[in-house]
């Protein structure tokens, strides 16, 4: 989890470089391996960062055979843990969840308390090969670490136990003789053993306290290189170390810093920071971190990486900085081609595809899939914030457009159903019924305070009559990061023809509510009980 330097009175809230010796940043040249390999191998065209252009945060990136795979926080959102998964190290597509509902209490449901900025924080993703298993691991609320297990990313996923120690920003190692350890912590980095069955901590040390010259670290990566043990830190949110140690998993551990406040490749984000380490076939290794990037959240970037003769590793930089493009990684042809992040979904199939998740856990007994998600009113309130089943996508940078097909005829009087930039500060397009009418409105206003406490509602600034039975609604995002940008709305009666309604809405970019920006599709009531609506189809695009 990367927070910034106020992460201590945070933490209270949410649970009630100097005398460094430091590994040189080089340029991107001759010496890079990884840059001689691609040339050798005729590889594809130089990539460019982001690499991803969505909200995924507290990467860990490893790789099985061919194939990579990468875990992200979620926070609040339900399902929880996305598995992306990538054949170049550059293309992704999300495979599935690792956490198939947060069921960690009631606050987690929206059901008389809500758990806002709590949930799925960093966690690990391992894989073990002797029994050819994929383990998540993280720690929930700072109260206790669960581990969940399956034998194919897109799950089924399966609780395999529950830790009493809540190992904060872990990163889990499946150690060369099967063993697996834990690092974890925040300044203060432990290490723990778990059982043989992986249910149990065995032992668990303190191995390392950061120096007052750097103060907090945290967001633990373990690894196992060439016989020597690696905790890779970060120090939210401008660096990351590495701790080394050559006497075993328990160290003791000495510490380099691996970049401290260095340029990143997004205009106005924030340095490249947390994330992991991953070796490709060919024994390139790669670094894939993330930069904050609000409004938008925090999207990952890759670089590669050197190692120096004794030991350390070293981000390959261009002109300084991060490079903004790079050589492309020298992989074996792709075994498969992933989807892509963007396009249409016509919500084939028998359940929404791994792209969508729910704000908080929804009640399933609300809503279902055939031809199109119908959601059935589960919550009466005035406020979106509280309002269960309220289905989320993330929004692709640096702008991009979402464009949703509803069919509304089983609206009931009292009913708000429509499309929101969903955040702590949100606005919407959509349908009000009242009284047997139904308008087309947009409303803005809707926000939390630091606490994630609801202090206003949203207010109607435009409306307009609707007729028929089905709408298109539009709402555009600008995620570009480094002020407040501009949302707008817009809404269709045939899908050719939009019409914008209601003014501008600034999309916030405070880094407080961790997650960035979301399109939502919801419906509630502010009566009763009964109504629904259906999404037929659902667009996301980019200039």
């Amino acid at each position: 989890m990367s927070c910034p330097e106020q992460f201590w009175g945070r933490r209270q809230v949410l649970a009630s470089a100097t005398g460094l010796v430091t590994g040189s940043l080089l340029p991107l040249a001759g010496a890079s391996r990884t840059a001689a390999a691609a040339t050798a191998a005729g590889a594809a065209a130089p990539y460019t960062n982001p690499v991803i252009r969505q909200d995924f945060a507290g990467i860990d990136v490893i790789r099985v055979g061919g194939t990579y795979y990468a875990s992200a926080s979620t926070m609040h959102y339900s399902p929880g843990a996305p598995v992306l998964r990538s054949y170049d190290l550059v293309n992704r597509e999300i495979a599935g969840h690792s956490v198939p509902v947060l069921d960690f209490g009631a606050k987690h449901d929206l059901n008389g308390a809500r758990g806002y900025v709590r949930g799925v924080w960093a966690s690990s993703l391992a894989y073990r090969p002797r029994n050819k298993i994929f383990y998540w691991l993280g720690q929930i609320d700072f109260a206790r670490t669960y581990i969940y297990t399956a034998a194919a990313v897109e799950g089924p996923w399966n609780r395999l136990t529950t830790i009493s120690t809540p190992y904060y920003d872990a990163g889990l190692l499946v150690d060369s003789d099967d063993t697996l350890y834990v690092a974890y912590g925040n300044t203060t980095i432990s290490v723990a053993q778990l059982s043989p069955d992986g249910r149990s901590q065995v032992r668990t040390q303190q191995v390392f306290t950061a120096p007052s010259s750097v103060g907090t670290l945290e967001g633990s990566r373990f690894y196992k290189i060439d016989g020597q043990y690696y905790i890779f830190l970060t120090r939210p949110a401008n660096g990351q170390y590495i701790l080394k140690s050559s006497s075993g998993p328990f160290g003791p551990y000495t510490m380099r810093q691996v970049l401290l406040d260095l340029r990143g490749p997004i205009a106005g984000g924030g340095v490249p920071h947390q994330g992991g380490l991953v070796q490709t076939q060919s024994g390139a290794r790669y670094y894939m971190a993330f930069v904050d990037a609000y409004p938008g959240g925090r999207v990952p970037v890759l670089a590669p990486v050197t190692w120096t003769a004794d030991g350390w590793p070293v981000v390959q930089l261009v002109n300084g900085a991060w490079g903004a493009s790079c050589p492309s990684p020298a992989v074996p042809a792709p075994a498969g081609q992933v989807a892509p992040m963007t396009g249409v979904d016509t919500f084939d199939g028998t359940g929404l595809k791994p792209n969508w998740e729910w704000n908080h856990n929804p009640d399933n007994t609300r809503w279902s899939v055939g031809d199109g998600p119908t959601l059935r009113t589960s919550t009466v309130t005035d406020d979106l914030y509280w309002a269960r089943n309220t289905l989320t996508h993330r929004i692709q940078g640096p702008t991009s457009t979402a464009t949703a097909l509803l069919d509304h005829p089983a609206m009931r009087d009292g009913d708000r159903a429509g499309l929101a930039l969903l955040r702590d500060s949100s606005a919407w397009v959509g349908l009000k019924r009242d009284g047997g009418v139904t308008r087309v409105v947009m409303v803005g206003g809707p926000a939390m305070d630091g606490n994630w406490n609801t202090t206003g509602t949203g207010t109607e600034l435009a409306s307009a009559p609707v007729s028929g039975g089905r709408l298109w609604l539009r709402a555009n995002a600008d995620i570009r990061p480094g002020a407040a940008r501009p949302g707008t709305f817009s809404y269709s009666t045939d899908g050719i023809h939009y019409v914008r309604l209601g003014p501008d809405f600034s999309m916030g970019d405070d880094w407080r509510f961790f997650m960035g920006y979301r399109f939502a599709l919801f419906n509630h009531s502010t009566q009763a009980l009964g109504g629904a609506v259906r999404v037929t189809r659902f667009e996301l695009a980019t200039p």
